[in-house]
């Protein structure tokens, strides 16, 4: 039997002519110098952000919009244009940025200090002091910095989430009690709603200035992936309509800029593979399904138990029925859940935090939940699954495994 050679798989890849000369410009990561159909948000969020070069503090920001609606790089791109004027100008500026949703990070008051005093450059311990203790060492180390700071909170929603708002409190009455240091919070979301959930006070506190980021449409997706492989694609490596077919697929899915880029690099990656020379439609569709089956397991995979229960519980209702055109409303959820709860012997959640797990799972696309007004009976949310049966009753069974139910 012939040994396998590796080198021959390499040498294989090496010998086709690229795709792509710069892979990265089609990644999350990578903050282009054009942002395109978000010169509005860009003008809006710089008018806010102006003051501190001045000395003064701006107002503190919430910025909403579904996944992939360019919020966070626009937040980036205007921070990054802000430094290079303040370094101008010779202005004391500093922005600590804080991905919310990153594990070990701000799943509790005292990481999430800790985090911010490490990238405030102060060696604090990771875990052992208290958490008055934390916020002292936090306070002391900005109380003297005789400038402004920008704390940008991505993710905010799950921030609150896990620890609650009195964070957001304490942080906030910075400005009242330290006279140098002049503290600015940008929050970004993709819960337009969760703010409703936050103390009166912090909501006050915070609000003080709001930017919505609408979804992108087809032809602006288009337009988006268009500048992008022209900086990251080799030309004439594309067949006419895969951009096209990338942006309305992303459409589709919240206008998701996000999932466009990926979509158009995945089918890349795999002509790649193929040693074809260009990226093809057929390409696309095997890239969508790709992309579809690794975020769903991804995304199953760090839910926590109360949300996967709900999942199982939904899916059960479609598995019975065998028709995933079905809807089934809230209420009902509720219902099945807690019996569930009941035959595992779990702790079940209030009716509320179940509808705000519910809007969780319409976000990561897993189901639709579409509100519904019944009159004078209130409203209530409208549900049906977003993904193939058969998807679905593999992450049931894969749900079932993990929680032995």
């Amino acid at each position: 039997m012939s040994q396998f050679s590796l080198e021959g798989v390499f040498n294989e890849y090496l010998k086709t002519d690229p795709i792509f000369f710069n892979k990265q410009a089609l990644t999350i990561s990578y903050t282009p110098s054009n942002i395109p159909h978000r010169e509005r948000q860009i003008k809006q969020l710089g008018i806010i952000l102006a003051t501190a070069l001045r000395g003064e503090r701006p107002s503190n920001s919430f910025i909403y919009g579904s996944t992939g609606t360019g919020k966070t790089l626009v937040t980036q791109h205007v921070c990054n244009a802000l430094e290079e004027k303040s370094k101008q100008l010779n202005k004391n500026l500093k922005i600590l940025y804080v991905n919310c949703k990153m594990k070990r990070v701000s799943d509790t008051e005292y990481r999430l200090l800790a985090y911010l005093c490490e990238i405030n450059k102060l060696e604090v311990p990771k875990t052992g002091l208290a958490t008055e203790q934390i916020y002292k060492y936090f306070f002391d180390s900005i109380s003297n910095y005789d400038g402004v700071l920008i704390i940008i909170l991505d993710e905010i929603d799950e921030l609150v989430s896990k620890v609650g708002d009195t964070i957001l409190y304490n942080l906030t009455r910075i400005n009242q009690d330290f006279k140098k240091c002049k503290l600015s919070i940008i929050g970004i979301s993709n819960n337009l709603s969760f703010s409703n959930e936050m103390d009166a006070r912090v909501k006050s506190s915070l609000s003080e200035e709001e930017l919505i980021f609408p979804p992108y449409n087809a032809v602006q997706l288009t337009d988006i992936l268009k500048h992008r492989a022209e900086i990251s694609i080799n030309k004439g490596r594309i067949e006419d309509g895969v951009i096209e077919k990338c942006s309305a697929l992303s459409a589709q899915e919240h206008g998701d800029a996000r999932r466009a880029l990926d979509l158009l690099r995945v089918a890349g990656e795999l002509a790649e593979r193929k040693n074809k020379n260009k990226i093809t439609e057929e390409d696309v569709d095997v890239a969508q399904s790709k992309i579809d089956r690794d975020r769903i397991n991804d995304a199953i995979k760090t839910q926590p138990k109360q949300s996967k229960l709900i999942l199982y519980t939904i899916i059960s209702y479609f598995e019975k029925d065998d028709d995933e055109n079905q809807n089934l409303l809230t209420g009902d959820v509720y219902d099945k859940y807690i019996s569930l709860c009941k035959k595992i012997k779990q702790k079940y959640i209030t009716q509320r935090r179940l509808s705000d797990i519910i809007s969780e799972l319409d976000m990561l696309g897993i189901i639709n939940a579409k509100i519904i007004s019944k009159g004078r009976y209130g409203r209530t949310r409208e549900i049906s699954l977003a993904i193939p049966l058969s998807t679905a009753f593999r992450i049931k069974k894969s749900i079932n495994q993990d929680l032995e139910i």
